[in-house]
């Protein structure tokens, strides 16, 4: 199949890119594994930052000013003027196709504080704020009949002779069969890798990093993987989010003897880092906003009385939220430049996958859902405007014979899958020694070695889920490594990397 313009995800950025793109009036195709309102977008409750002044002054400079001091020094000041500066208009055209934002008494869009910012900047929509982004963006997408194509699983990038990327090879769930997809651009919108970290995760267990791994294959570069951030508030049994928002509204985190430890709006590294301390000595943490009262809680904070509910059997109206830091945001991933484009030409990238350098080494809460709207449009705009500098597309034949090996199944990869994730959330989390990196390199290399001896189980050609897995293990295995590598090589603590001397 031949398109202008291939987008691979359908989550904010993806949906965003595809808009841009279609505005440009050129031929747009998305591919996602998922279906789209399944992606993990709708993982950011908080709110999208933005610097309208609703409820107290702020500025733009400001909003500038919180995001460099949050990336420790490793953010790039211009492009994250020029995110901030674009915020106001972003949530503007959100508000316009449908949005359904919380108001104040006087109509304006309601904003909150997140942690790490000088005023109330995070426009929300109750605590479903990226829920509510990611269904509009679908709906503005159908609205504009671009092509959505579920339940593709990203093999690799068709290069041609020179490298140019010109296309994508795909395995259709549904058939079993490989599908190639030439075009001429194409974006990866893949999300991040969060979930190598196993069910010590907020993320959905499709977070798995395919684009960066499939990318690095390619021969692009990447940028700043040793970087992941621990949300503070993860339910302590099931590692499912409890939002900022809940701590922005007024919400206290408390040690076993009902202490308070910590500023609960202070950047997450330094919250996390504090959660971190006070576990090691031997506390359960706990969230506590009973004090916000039971209406309060019901219309500001719904989702998160449900989840507390369901998932940890708790009333958060009544009772203390048991709590961990658990892996939630990558800051780390495909180097792109001012175009969105990766360093493969012919390649673009957004969200969570790329790496804009507006993040550095800590996200600023709120700004998740900011780069993906920002940064989507921007891959969309550029990848269409190449697409239409071209006359005819570039073709090119798959290389990777992944699928092709022959492979036992004598190891459970799904045993070794959780043993990763355990051993990266205690050798590679929130506070890293060089010799529990080095235990955990040694785990994966070997894992890597070992993979043959790893494959699928089901032999069954369509829906093979168990195949999808093992494809998502591989690309964990591969990102897990990047991630270790890059760890290893930044001797500094700084921001969500501290590294504790032996």
């Amino acid at each position: 199949m031949k398109t202008d313009v291939l987008i691979i995800g359908a989550g904010g950025a993806g949906l965003r890119a595809a808009i841009a793109a279609k505005e440009e009036g050129v031929d747009v195709v998305v591919l996602t594994k998922e279906y789209p309102t399944r992606s993990q977008t709708c993982m950011a409750q908080g709110g999208i930052n933005a610097a309208l002044g609703s409820v107290s002054p702020d500025s733009i400079e400001e909003h500038i000013q919180n995001t460099l001091k949050s990336a420790h020094g490793l953010a790039d000041e211009e492009s994250v003027r020029f995110m901030c500066s674009e915020a106001p208009a972003t949530v503007a055209w959100l508000d316009s196709i449908g949005v359904c934002f919380s108001r104040t008494e006087d109509a304006k869009i309601a904003q909150r504080t997140l942690g790490g910012a000088s005023a109330p900047r995070a426009c929300y929509a109750q605590d479903y704020t990226g829920l509510k982004i990611l269904h509009t963006l679908y709906d503005e997408a159908l609205k504009h009949g671009i092509e959505i194509k579920n339940e593709k699983i990203l093999l690799e990038l068709l290069q041609d002779e020179s490298g140019v990327v010109c296309g994508a090879l795909m395995l259709d769930l549904r058939s079993g069969q490989k599908e190639s997809y030439f075009a001429k651009s194409v974006v990866l919108a893949t999300g991040g890798y969060s979930r190598i970290y196993g069910k010590n995760s907020t993320n959905s267990t499709k977070a798995s990093g395919d684009g960066i791994a499939v990318a690095k294959r390619a021969g692009a570069k990447l940028l700043d993987m040793e970087f992941v951030q621990f949300h503070p508030t993860g339910l302590k049994s099931s590692s499912i989010l409890i939002s900022e928002s809940a701590r922005g509204e007024g919400g206290y985190i408390l040690n076993s003897k009902g202490e308070r430890f910590t500023n609960e709006l202070a950047p997450r590294d330094e919250v996390s880092r504090a959660l971190d301390r006070e576990i090691k000595k031997g506390e359960d943490i706990f969230l506590d906003i009973r004090h916000l009262g039971e209406t309060f809680i019901n219309e500001g904070l719904p989702q998160e009385r449900k989840l507390a509910k369901l998932y940890e059997n708790v009333d958060p109206v009544y009772d203390l939220i048991p709590i961990k830091p658990v892996a939630h945001y990558t800051m780390g991933g495909i180097e792109v430049d001012n175009n969105s484009q990766t360093t493969l030409e012919g390649l673009y990238a957004c969200g969570e996958c790329s790496n804009h350098r507006v993040h550095g080494a800590n996200r600023l809460g709120g700004n998740s859902l900011l780069e993906i709207v920002v940064f989507g449009k921007e891959a969309g705009c550029n990848a269409a405007k190449r697409a239409k500098s071209m006359e005819s597309h570039l073709m090119a034949s798959a290389k990777d014979d992944f699928l092709e090996q022959q492979f036992s199944n004598e190891l459970d990869f799904y045993e070794v899958r959780e043993m990763m994730g355990d051993l990266l959330y205690n050798k590679v989390g929130i506070v890293r020694r060089e010799s529990e990196l080095r235990e955990a390199l040694a785990f994966v290399q070997d894992a890597k070695v070992k993979l043959p001896s790893m494959g699928a189980k089901d032999t069954a050609q369509r829906y093979n889920t168990n195949l999808a897995e093992f494809l998502e293990f591989r690309n964990m295995l591969d990102v897990a490594e990047f991630v270790i590598t890059a760890a290893l090589s930044r001797k500094e603590s700084v921001g969500a990397h501290t590294i504790e001397q032996e």
